[in-house]
């Protein structure tokens, strides 16, 4: 039977933290019994850090004038592919602020570029918000961007910018952000027109218990309607250096406890998911492995370059041979994969 969401509420509020692990591990077994889990070498190119929306939770971005503004060369960016490269990555995280001045052609442009000089590097890039102000600045459909960019090499897009799906949340962490209605339309397109995308979650600001299975609720549907998603990310609101934290919004991180409870009951209520990535990057690599005992069954990144999360105070860092150590120390046999979750490389 499927989880409701008065029964995923229940269980965050009153099953125990142990029980709940036991019945996600169970959940994940069902679902990938030959206890393989996954991690793909990527680096994440913030091509620029210029952004207009100022969302309250970000440490990251920066006005047009001032002084460490930037957009990447390409040249800038393919250094960091050829770097990418000898250390055998497959994919970029491709994302940047939403810039008040470029169109569809400077984006055309810069993926053709990458994907014609680079053709075994999978671009997974641009969050919903980024992709609706193209197409608002460029005078043409969602639909057409998401075509074009997929025509010159877009393979996939990232489930950034969801945060939490409830307006309520959104109109304080970040109110000129899209709403919940337009995040979830955006990745209905790319389902349509063949693109895969990714479901992200940030927790720990402002939200309820129940806003996030309303959260987690909205994307099962849409995965119930096109089978688009090809994994679950969630990971926890970092603090520090953000306007949340500086207007006394939100003062501190949330704990690994609520983390897990969250990862563990994510896993039972998102039954049409198969992927779920543990967030590492933000709990450290023990709870990161311990993620993989709560439901997770995907590490994630090596992440060669991250800067976003870490302008807001995140600095855990791991590398492929520690990525195998962990997920061998939980009896799990590592696998080096692509971004559409097919294996490359086994560890036995």
């Amino acid at each position: 039977m499927r989880l409701t969401k008065e029964e995923a509420i229940n269980l965050i509020k009153n099953e125990d933290l142990i029980t709940l692990g036991k019945m996600a591990l169970e959940k994940k077994r069902e679902l990938h019994p030959k206890k393989i889990t996954t991690f793909i070498v990527d680096r994440n190119i913030n091509y620029t850090n210029i952004c207009w929306v100022d969302c309250k939770f970000c440490a990251f971005y920066r006005h047009k004038k001032e002084n460490d503004a930037y957009v990447l060369s390409f040249e800038e960016i393919d250094k960091k592919i050829d770097e990418l490269i000898e250390i055998g990555g497959t994919q970029i995280l491709f994302q940047g602020g939403v810039h008040p001045n470029l169109k569809i052609d400077y984006y055309e442009n810069l993926v053709e570029h990458i994907h014609k000089k680079y053709p075994q590097i999978t671009i997974h890039g641009f969050s919903a918000p980024e992709i609706d102000y193209i197409a608002k600045i460029s005078k043409i459909s969602v639909k057409e961007v998401l075509e074009r960019l997929k025509e010159k090499g877009l393979s996939s897009i990232p489930g950034a910018g969801a945060e939490i799906l409830s307006d309520r949340v959104r109109d304080i962490i970040a109110p000129k952000k899209i709403d919940s209605k337009r995040w979830l339309e955006i990745h209905k397109t790319a389902h349509q027109i063949g693109m895969k995308t990714t479901a992200t979650m940030m927790f720990g600001t402002v939200e309820t218990i129940e806003e996030v299975v309303e959260h987690w609720n909205l994307i099962r549907e849409l995965q119930d309607e096109t089978g688009g998603f090809r994994a679950f990310i969630m990971w926890s609101f970092q603090p520090y250096n953000t306007a949340l934290k500086k207007e006394g919004i939100v003062t501190q991180k949330t704990s690994p406890n609520r983390y897990l409870r969250y990862l563990a009951v994510a896993r039972l209520f998102l039954d049409n998911f198969k992927n779920i990535q543990s967030s590492w990057v933000t709990q450290g690599s023990y709870i990161g492995q311990m993620a993989l005992l709560y439901g997770a069954n995907d590490l994630g990144s090596t992440m060669m370059e991250e800067n976003v999360v870490r302008s807001a105070g995140a600095q855990n860092r791991m590398n492929q041979e520690e990525m195998i150590r962990l997920i061998k120390d939980v009896g799990e046999i590592p696998a080096k994969r692509n971004t559409a979750y097919e294996i490359l490389e086994m560890f036995d």
